[in-house]
């Protein structure tokens, strides 16, 4: 892996948290990083890490996560391939 490609998924990776940590406040604001990691089911270091984008943590966590702040069908959509144009279809 090349160093600009590493740099890349780290500022994804603390992208990510930094999102993260603002749905939380925004849908859950009452709930300190503790609560909201036991709506997740992760311990709160656990969690600590997630908003701090440390790339370790199990996709399960981000996506049971995703599925509290209301955008796991968005975070799925994300990874799914558009399917590329064939001979005469428009895109």
């Amino acid at each position: 892996m090349s160093a600009d490609l590493d740099s890349e998924l780290q500022q994804a990776c603390a992208r990510v948290g930094a999102s993260l940590r603002l749905g939380r406040k925004r849908r859950f604001p009452g709930d300190t990083q503790g609560d909201f990691a036991r709506r997740v089911g992760v311990s709160r270091y656990t969690y600590q890490k997630m908003e701090r984008g440390e790339p370790g943590v199990a996709m399960g966590s981000y996506l049971a996560a995703a599925s509290l702040l209301g955008i796991l069908d968005q975070v799925v959509a994300s990874f799914t391939p558009k399917r590329p144009p064939l001979f005469g279809d428009k895109p």
